[in-house]
């Protein structure tokens, strides 16, 4: 009896666990392909692939050989590294970028002028040209190497992860027939909603024009003009680079723009609490904010120096991964305020050490942004206003003293100020005296903390976290090969029949006939009535 009870029990506890495996979803890990961009973006790529891997998937990096922070690390992702010519290894230097650095305070000492925004788009868009003539010697190499495109075609990729700022992943995910997403928050045409999305000008800032969706009759026109200077400078510089690129090695009937627009999914590094609200496409998906996470106790060095602060608390100063120093001259304005201030400075500084530093600044080439960020004692972040650092204050609700210095670090500072949660100065034009009074004011006038707190709750209500929600879709196109039913079909379409030129063309036609039939129809019965008249008479 016992062992009939003991074999029934058993039976019905193995059809349970048969049940219960087969009610469970089975995932497989995705094979995926990464092509990265370097600098700040490949800071939360890589955050992106750790996830990933956490998941079960196997990630392999596709990048060049001159490059800042992509290096090989077998225990996270395979590596395919493509070598490039030696003239091109400048181009990759810290040196090119602080020259670089130099020459737009440069363009930023007489103040925020026309000329000054003049100037200083020049740079950007020589600076930007210069790197996708390096991108573009990049995808020849790339489709040039028969040895490598079979490497990647017998790896048999699930997909292709890439940020498209270059579009040397979209290039490489329609030769190999892959689907495509993108881990996106700029294009080389500009903020990536205006290539995706519909985008109306009376109510959507051009990335540049320091404006926000609330513009007068003048600022509107600035806006239409910025958006043409940025059309042409895609049209008429850089899309025939990669247009040649594309007919020669993708298909006589291909172009830069159409590679691009094929993506399945666009996973955007933005959140509405800090984006202008406009028209989105159902295959973007907000993932603002995705690195972000909860702050770890700091290490003994940094928390002893933070509780001798005592109440006045700590400032936080960062610019960022890509720039290492500023001009010394601008150092030591900045050493200058940070020493009158009664908190203690933690600043992230990679230099020469400016002479005037005070007592309460302790320089370290490195910091753990986050955890300093989420600290109680923390008062304020001094930034450059890259994405990652501008999200990671807005989740731990810390105020912001803004200098901005390259692209789009201009307007993420100004979206923040316009909710009251920052103070942007001139970094070029600065005195000391300038951000010591910004820092008092961050600091002592709590609306601006009570405002990043707000945007802190609103970031933080969500169903699931940004990380989680870029997880899924990431696996869901891998799943299901693709989201074509997502994406919209004008990227197929040329300009005029999107644009509906063609409908108006004939609509007008049409008009015109029916008038100029219309008014001789009414010449000729005017010139029979006349006769009719003149009979009569």
């Amino acid at each position: 009896m016992e062992d009939r009870a003991w074999k029934s029990w058993f039976q019905v506890a193995y059809t349970l666990g048969i049940i219960a495996t087969l009610s469970c979803p089975i995932t497989q890990g995705a094979n995926i392909l990464v092509v990265p961009v370097d600098g700040s973006h490949w800071v939360n790529m890589r955050i992106l692939i750790e996830e990933l891997k956490l998941h079960g998937h196997t990630a392999t990096v596709l990048y060049a050989s001159p490059s800042w922070y992509i290096n090989e690390k077998p225990d996270l992702y395979k590596s395919i590294v493509v070598k490039m010519p030696g003239f091109l290894l400048r181009n990759s230097s810290e040196e090119f970028m602080d020259g670089f650095v130099q020459e737009t305070l440069e363009s930023l000492q007489h103040g925020w002028t026309t000329w000054g925004i003049i100037k200083l788009q020049y740079k950007m868009t020589s600076f930007m040209h210069a790197f996708h003539t390096w991108n573009r010697v990049l995808n020849i190499a790339i489709f040039e190497n028969k040895t490598l495109l079979n490497q990647l075609e017998i790896t048999h990729f699930d997909l292709v992860l890439t940020d498209p700022v270059f579009p040397t992943g979209a290039m490489l995910a329609y030769h190999l027939e892959l689907p495509l997403v993108n881990n996106v928050r700029w294009l080389s045409s500009g903020e990536s909603h205006l290539f995706l999305a519909p985008s109306p000008l009376s109510y959507v800032p051009i990335p540049g024009s320091k404006l926000t969706d609330k513009m007068s009759f003048f600022q509107r026109t600035q806006n239409v003009l910025q958006n043409l200077v940025q059309l042409s400078f895609s049209q008429f510089l850089t899309n025939p680079m990669y247009n040649e690129i594309c007919h020669r090695y993708l298909g006589p009937d291909t172009d830069i723009e159409m590679i691009l627009l094929r993506a399945d999914v666009w996973l955007m590094r933005v959140d509405f609490i800090f984006e202008f609200p406009r028209p989105t496409m159902p295959n973007i998906v907000y993932m603002g904010g995705f690195q972000c996470k909860p702050s770890k106790p700091l290490a003994a060095e940094f928390e002893e120096f933070v509780q001798s602060s005592g109440d006045h608390g700590i400032i936080v100063m960062s610019l960022g991964t890509i720039i290492s120093s500023l001009p010394l001259q601008i150092t030591m304005k900045i050493a200058e305020a940070f020493a009158q201030v009664p908190q203690k400075v933690i600043w992230r500084y990679h230099g020469k050490i400016p002479p005037n530093i005070g007592n309460n600044t302790l320089l370290a080439k490195w910091i753990p942004q986050n955890d300093l960020l989420g600290h109680p004692k923390t008062r304020a972040f001094v930034a450059h206003g890259g994405t990652n650092g501008i999200y990671e204050a807005i989740y731990h609700g810390v105020p912001i003293v803004g200098i901005p210095l390259l692209f789009d670090q201009f307007d993420n500072l100004l979206r923040l100020e316009t909710r009251g949660a920052a103070k942007v100065i001139n970094v070029a034009a600065m005195q000391s005296n300038d951000l010591l009074q910004a820092l008092n004011e961050v600091i002592n006038n709590t609306s601006y903390r009570d405002n990043m707190q707000k945007l802190s709750a609103l970031h933080r209500d969500q169903p699931e976290s940004p990380m989680e929600r870029a997880i899924f879709w990431i696996e869901y196109v891998a799943r299901h090969k693709g989201a074509a039913h997502l994406r919209s079909e004008s990227y197929r379409l040329p300009w005029y029949v999107y644009y509906c030129v063609d409908v108006m063309i004939l609509l007008l036609s049409v008009l015109l006939m029916v008038t100029i039939l219309t008014v001789l129809l009414l010449k000729k019965l005017c010139n029979i009535a006349r006769k009719k008249k003149q009979k009569i008479q």
